[in-house]
C-alpha cells in the first residue's frame, strides 16, 4: 500500500480524498494555486505545495508543476479527483514516465475513448446504440472548415449539441437550435475546451430532450475482475451540469437495470479497463430505449450516492486497485440498501440564470442528524474564488425509502445556512417539494418545464422588500 498520495485537485473532492486516505493511514500532499492557499483541502492535508497563479491553466492544468510537487513530496501515487487533468491520457503517461502511480485507468484505456468521439466509434463496434451524431472531431480554424461544420449540422438536424472532445461531465457543452446559433456555440465550446481541458476540438450530436440521464458505476481491477455498483439518476441539470442526483433511478425496471448494467460491464471489458469507470446513458421513458452518451474515466462528483446505498467507499477501492490489490467482492456480493439523494450546493444566483457568485462566507451552519452526509470544501470565513467551479459542498440524505430520503433532505436544506454569498439553497428546497420530482418522472428538461426558478425570483423580491437581502 502507498505511504503518501499527492492529490492533484482542489475543493470538496480533494477534501473527500484526504479523508479516506487518513482512514487508511496514508499521508497526503495537496497542491494549491496562489488564491487557494487558505483552502480547506490545504488545511487538512499533511503537506501542501504551491503550483502557481490562480488561472487553472497555470496551476491545476500545468502537468509540469503537478509532477514537480509530486517529486518534492516524494509521493508514490497521485489521485486526480475529477476535472482538470483527471481524464488526460498524456498526463497519465507523464506520471508513468516519472514512476508515479496514477490512481485511475492506464493511459491506453483512456486513449480508446479520448477524444470523446472515439467512444462513439467503439460503441458502434460493440453494437451499443449511440445518440445520432458525427463520429469525428472538428475545429473551426478557417472559414472553409466552418462550412463543413454547417453541413454536418444539417445532416444531423437541429437542435444539436456541440461538445468539447477533451471534456466530460457536461462541462462546456452548448445547444444550437439553428444555423445562427451554431457559430456562437462552436466559438464558446472551442474556447472553454482550450481553457478547461487544453483541447479546443469538438464534436456534434443530436440534442435529445425529455430523456433521463442515467449512469452506472463500474470498478475493475488488474486481474480481470469487473463489477458494477448499480445506477445513479442525474437528470436535474442546468447548463448540462448536474444539480440533484439519486440512487437508484425511480423509474428503471429490474430488466432494464440488468440490461444496462451488462452493457456497462461489456464496455469496461472492451476498454481493458482498470479502476473506477462511469458509463452514462440517455434513457427515453416513453419508448424504454436507452442510448450510450459517454464514459468518464475518473471519479464522478456524484459517486457519494452510490456509496450510501452500497456501503462501498469508491475512493478506497480506487486506491487499493491502484496499489495492485484484487477487488474484495464479486457482482453477487453487491447489494443496495435504501435510497440516497444528493444536492449540489453552489454559489449561484438562481434568479439570474444560475450566475456564479463568488465571495466571502460570513456565516455557516451545517445540518446534522440521522441519514445525512456532507462533503464540503468551505468553512466560515472562507472566500470562494472567481476562477473555479462554484460548488460549495454536496449535501446527501439516505433513507430506507425514497420518501424518507426526500424528507431528510428537506429537513437538512432548511436547517442549512450560508451567509455572505448567494447560493442555490432555495432552488433545492423548492425541488424537494415539487410534484414532478416527487413522482420520479422528471427528465433533463426539469428546470425548463417547472416554474421553480420563477418561484425563486419571487421569493427573492419578497425578501428584498422586507430588507432581508440586498
Amino acid at each position: 500500500m502507498f505511504n503518501k498520495i499527492l492529490i492533484a485537485n482542489r475543493g470538496e473532492i480533494a477534501v473527500r480524498i484526504i479523508r479516506t486516505c487518513r482512514e487508511m493511514g496514508i499521508r497526503t500532499a495537496a497542491v494549491f494555486s496562489d488564491i487557494d492557499a487558505d483552502s480547506l483541502h490545504v488545511r487538512l492535508a499533511d503537506e501542501a505545495y504551491p503550483i502557481g497563479p490562480a488561472e487553472a491553466e497555470h496551476s491545476y492544468l500545468n502537468s509540469a508543476k503537478i509532477l514537480e510537487a509530486a517529486r518534492k513530496s516524494r509521493a508514490e501515487a497521485l489521485h486526480p479527483g475529477y476535472g482538470f487533468l483527471a481524464e488526460n491520457p498524456r498526463f497519465v503517461e507523464e506520471c508513468e514516465e516519472h514512476g508515479l502511480t496514477f490512481i485511475g485507468p492506464p493511459s491506453q484505456s483512456m486513449y480508446k475513448v479520448k477524444p470523446k468521439h472515439a467512444a462513439r466509434q467503439l460503441m458502434k463496434l460493440l453494437n451499443i446504440p449511440v445518440v445520432p451524431g458525427y463520429d469525428q472531431t472538428l475545429m473551426d480554424s478557417t472559414e472553409e472548415r466552418f462550412k463543413q461544420i454547417q453541413k454536418v449540422a444539417e445532416n444531423i438536424g437541429y437542435p444539436l449539441v456541440v461538445k468539447p472532445s477533451g471534456g466530460g461531465g457536461g462541462i462546456g457543452m452548448v445547444i444550437a437550435r439553428n444555423e445562427d446559433e451554431l457559430s456562437n456555440a462552436v466559438r464558446s465550446v472551442e474556447g472553454r475546451g482550450r481553457k478547461l481541458f487544453g483541447v479546443s476540438s469538438f464534436y456534434i450530436e443530436k440534442f435529445l430532450p425529455n430523456v433521463k440521464h442515467i449512469e452506472f458505476q463500474v470498478l475493475a481491477d488488474k486481474y480481470g475482475n469487473v463489477i458494477h455498483l448499480g445506477e445513479r439518476e442525474c437528470s436535474i441539470q442546468r447548463r448540462f451540469q448536474k444539480l440533484v442526483e439519486e440512487a437508484p433511478c425511480p423509474l428503471l425496471s429490474p430488466h432494464l437495470r440488468m440490461k444496462m448494467g451488462a452493457v456497462a460491464l461489456d464496455i469496461a471489458l472492451a476498454l481493458q479497463y482498470v479502476n473506477a469507470l462511469t458509463v452514462e446513458f440517455f434513457f427515453v421513458p416513453e419508448t424504454q430505449e436507452f442510448f450510450f452518451n459517454e464514459v468518464n474515466t475518473r471519479l464522478q462528483v456524484e459517486h457519494c450516492v452510490t456509496e450510501l446505498v452500497t456501503d462501498v467507499d469508491i475512493v478506497r477501492e480506487q486506491i487499493k486497485i491502484a496499489a495492485g490489490e484484487q477487488l474484495s467482492f464479486t457482482q453477487d456480493d453487491v447489494s443496495r440498501r435504501g435510497w440516497a439523494i444528493e444536492c449540489r450546493i453552489t454559489a449561484e444566483d438562481v434568479s439570474r440564470n444560475f450566475l456564479p457568485c463568488p465571495g466571502r462566507i460570513t456565516g455557516l451552519r451545517l445540518p446534522h442528524g440521522p441519514g445525512l452526509r456532507i462533503d464540503e470544501g468551505i468553512y466560515e470565513g472562507y472566500t470562494l474564488p472567481f476562477y473555479y467551479d462554484p460548488l460549495l459542498l454536496k449535501l446527501m440524505a439516505w433513507g430506507k425509502t425514497r420518501d424518507e430520503a426526500v424528507l431528510r433532505m428537506k429537513r437538512a436544506l432548511y436547517e442549512m445556512e450560508i451567509d455572505g454569498i448567494e447560493t442555490n439553497l432555495s432552488f433545492h428546497r423548492l425541488t424537494m417539494d415539487d410534484a414532478l420530482f416527487k413522482s420520479g418522472q422528471y427528465t433533463t428538461d426539469f428546470i425548463e418545464r417547472q416554474e421553480i426558478v420563477k418561484k425563486v425570483r419571487e421569493q427573492k423580491k419578497a425578501q428584498q422588500k422586507q430588507g432581508k437581502v440586498k
